[in-house]
């Protein structure tokens, strides 16, 4: 896990879960081996794997690893102090099935071969809502294409944001794809309120959840 540089503000017990928790839970970063190669040896079994950008605090990949207990998750995040929380999180509640990346998502699914992650989720990105910083967004049509690269036949992208012209940049991105099939019915799945959905809400905005399969 990287060490050489702090991403975000770090308190002391924060510094302390990474370096204790850090290495139980990390991902080798080697481009000089397959990614999957890597994460079936980070989860130590084969299992459909779930990727989820953009944690947090850690609750809903926690909650979305219980409810799944035969898949694997592989949290991403640049923000060092949400790994931290999240790394205590997983340690707290008991499971085996979570792995963290300190990653670049875009770089990881670069090296990534089809098949080796199963669903990506990527819940309330940051939303850059100036116009002149739109360019900036994760979830762009090179992305989606990335993902859709990626997954499998019947695997998922599922992406979160209170931010309704960042919902529609995201469904033209994944229409324009042509390989994945968006459900305009499907319910918002379930998971818990994650802080920044919280905001968005008390603001008066609406949460826009797109769920695409890989057809």
């Amino acid at each position: 896990m990287a060490t050489t540089k702090v991403r975000g503000r770090m308190s002391a017990a924060k510094v302390r879960v990474l370096a204790e928790l850090g290495p139980r839970y990390a991902v080798d970063l080697d481009p000089g081996r397959p990614l999957g190669e890597r994460l079936g040896e980070a989860f130590g079994r084969s299992a459909d794997r779930m990727l989820d950008v953009g944690i947090g605090n850690g609750e809903a990949t926690v909650a979305w690893a219980a409810a799944h207990p035969d898949r694997d998750v592989l949290a991403v995040e640049l923000h060092r102090p949400s790994a931290a929380a999240t790394l205590l999180a997983v340690e707290e509640a008991g499971l085996t099935n979570v792995r963290l990346a300190e990653a670049d998502v875009r770089s990881l699914l670069a090296e990534a071969a089809p098949g080796d992650v199963h669903d990506v989720r990527i819940l309330f990105p940051d939303p850059w809502p100036k116009r002149r910083h739109h360019h900036r967004r994760l979830v762009d049509p090179v992305l989606v294409a990335t993902v859709a690269g990626v997954l499998p036949p019947g695997g998922t992208l599922h992406v979160a944001t209170d931010w309704e012209g960042y919902a529609a940049q995201v469904v033209a991105a994944v229409e324009a794809d042509g390989r994945f099939a968006i459900d305009p019915t499907a319910e918002r799945p379930d998971r818990p309120v994650t802080t920044y959905e919280a905001l968005g809400r008390a603001a008066g905005r609406t949460i826009h959840d797109v769920c695409a399969t890989r057809r």
